[in-house]
């Protein structure tokens, strides 16, 4: 994808609300009432899915018809994007990974969740249901979505029979299986929170910079994961952020390694595409997101009535399947034709202790004496990053 270094520029200021003390927030609901007769989603591509792509999923329109609200989507390619997009307003719900909730939970866009209204939550996965990136002072701001890690997708016909086992190949120029360069040919995720993508790369990399948390990053380990990104700038062809145009530049733009999601890989094979999937040695960020209720949200009926239908195992299984993400109900891992009862063993269920998920990155850290790179650093210089400085 083209890089987005003015969009960065336009939601810099939402990285600012990070370490602020959590404001005042308003009760929760106590009683679901009638139907608004809509309901304003921010979420990322794919996650509310009408049968417009592929008929087969479809997890909208039986909600329209059941409930009388009416869907409406604006989707976000990074989460500060959605930060952003919550603190303009105008939205009901929306679908935060773990770097944007705490922003927004302390930054008061999202009110406490009344989870009684709720029925299904307790069917929610136990590692789930109480998560620190969503459930805050004794308080749920958010009911647990889909989760995931971010893999390392390339093509097979470049790589042949040496499939890639390190993120090396995106992150240091070097010669491929097809005996050319890497150079101009991968691409880097356009969000600052790929900073910890780098910092766990180095973890291995590099033992004796003494990262602990690919999250909590000290002056020193932060300068180091800079440098690495600089040096990655001169190889990257793109920087990504929109899924369908990342599909299309691994189809027509001479793409052939990159961090990505399941949810492409997923589409790509579709397509009879020459692409797979791996998580390198040093392993993987990943994500997991809550849906979570703006302050001031004008349909809060429609808004729970979502987000009781969000927890439903056929639209956790299908939604599973069409992402390439790991469903937040355990009940939707079997009995599910789209998935199939293997799909969530191969999208990481068991692997969820191994997973680095985003959060946002404050100084106040444990792993570095309090003496952490805050969020709103990473913003910046990510931003000088993209543009070769």
């Amino acid at each position: 994808m083209v890089s987005h270094i003015h969009s960065l520029f336009g939601i810099a200021a939402a990285a600012l609300l990070v370490t602020t003390p959590i404001q005042a927030q308003k009760a929760p609901l106590q009683k679901i009432g009638k139907a608004e007769g809509q309901v304003d989603i921010v979420a990322w591509p794919g996650y509310i899915e009408r049968g417009a792509t592929d008929k087969n999923f479809d997890w909208v329109t039986d909600f329209e018809k059941a409930s009388g609200c009416k869907v409406n989507v604006k989707t976000a390619g990074t989460s500060d994007e959605m930060v952003a997009l919550m603190n303009e307003g105008g939205f009901d719900l929306v679908t935060a990974s773990g770097d944007a909730t705490t922003r927004l939970i302390r930054g008061g866009k999202v009110q406490p969740l009344n989870v009684g209204l709720i029925p299904s939550y307790k069917n929610v996965d136990p590692r789930l249901q109480k998560a620190p990136w969503h459930y805050d002072g004794g308080k749920h701001y958010g009911v647990p979505y889909q989760w995931g890690w971010n893999v390392l997708m390339y093509n097979t016909k470049v790589f042949g029979d040496k499939p890639p086992t390190s993120w090396n190949v995106v992150f240091e120029e070097t010669t491929l299986p097809d005996g050319k360069s890497n150079k101009g040919r991968v691409q880097a995720f356009d969000g600052p929170i790929y900073i910890a993508d780098a910092a766990l790369y180095l973890m291995k990399k590099n033992p004796a910079l003494g990262i602990k948390d690919p999250y909590e990053l000290n002056e020193a380990q932060y300068k180091a994961a800079l440098e690495l990104l600089r040096g990655q700038r001169k190889i990257v062809g793109k920087y990504w952020h929109d899924a369908f145009v990342q599909i299309d530049d691994f189809t027509n733009e001479g793409v052939v390694a990159s961090s990505s999601w399941q949810f492409q890989a997923n589409i790509l094979k579709s397509k009879k595409a020459p692409v797979a999937h791996v998580v390198p040695v040093e392993g993987a960020t990943g994500w997991a997101d809550s849906t979570m209720m703006h302050v001031d949200a004008k349909n809060p009926n429609c808004a729970y009535m979502w987000l009781e239908h969000s927890l439903n195992p056929k639209l956790q299984g299908d939604l599973s399947a069409w992402f390439g993400s790991v469903p937040s109900v355990p009940a939707a891992c079997k009995g599910n034709k789209l998935l199939t009862d293997e799909g969530c063993a191969r999208q990481g269920y068991e692997s969820f202790e191994k997973i680095s998920f985003w959060r946002t990155p404050v100084s106040q850290c444990k792993s570095q004496n309090n003496t952490c790179v805050p969020y709103h650093k990473w913003v910046s210089d990510y931003i000088a990053v993209l543009g070769g400085r």
